[in-house]
């Protein structure tokens, strides 16, 4: 996935799971019984794809970007005027690829971690790694202006690590599909966006996912409904 240009305010990272990088082990499903249906997964869902039909069929999308991105600069340089943008950026993508691809992940990971914290927990879970992904890119990653939700979805994945080691995430290896353990799934993406921050991938705010992931597998604990705090 290509950078995205933005008037003058230069190329925005798709902020979102590169495919390249997962095509050795792509996940199709986890195997994790639900015991709540996870309405704020749907919900998120719904609106990620509401804000993009929005962003690119009701409206300029490029104007819509520029104001709603999460611009590092801009926001330390004005933080009560830029605040909304650590949150609106989260619902903005660069294209069908980019929101397809994240939402398949959040579809996949968070539901689960949804049951284990309750739907209020949840939500606000969800919106904090979103923004300390957020800081975490515009701190170490550079200044480039930033979209998407992996950075929050990243923080679910790091919750689900420590909540789900043991959970089988069915995956096409190859052509193969077959079960493997979560603890090496998601440790494998990790260990992938380390290597990819420091090979640089245009588009990619792999910051964000590595904040996202470390933020989310510390603060998952706070989180948790104890009666539900249970590993598989």
């Amino acid at each position: 996935m290509k950078a995205l240009s933005v008037g003058s305010k230069g190329p925005i990272p798709n902020c979102g799971f590169h495919w390249g990088n997962l095509e050795a082990m792509f996940p199709l499903y986890d195997l994790n019984r639900l015991p709540i249906r996870p309405v704020v997964v749907y919900s998120l869902i719904l609106l990620n794809f509401l804000a993009f039909i929005y962003t690119y069929f009701l409206t300029d999308p490029a104007q819509v970007l520029s104001a709603y991105a999460f611009v590092p600069s801009r926001f330390f340089a004005d933080p009560s005027g830029q605040w909304a943008t650590l949150f609106t950026s989260m619902f903005l993508h660069g294209s069908i690829a980019h929101i397809l691809g994240n939402m398949w992940f959040l579809w996949i990971f968070g539901d689960n971690v949804e049951a284990r914290m309750g739907h209020g927990r949840f939500l606000v879970f969800y919106l904090l790694g979103g923004v300390i992904a957020a800081f975490f890119q515009g701190l170490i990653g550079g200044d480039a202006p930033m979209i998407g939700a992996s950075g929050a979805i990243s923080a679910v994945l790091g919750a689900y690590i420590v909540l789900f080691p043991r959970a089988l995430i069915f995956s096409l290896v190859g052509f193969f599909p077959l079960p493997v353990p979560a603890l090496i799934y998601l440790g494998y993406w990790a260990l992938l966006q380390l290597w990819q921050s420091a090979g640089g991938v245009p588009g990619i705010a792999f910051w964000a996912h590595i904040g996202g992931f470390i933020g989310g597998a510390l603060l998952v604990r706070f989180f948790i409904v104890p009666q539900r705090y249970r590993r598989p």
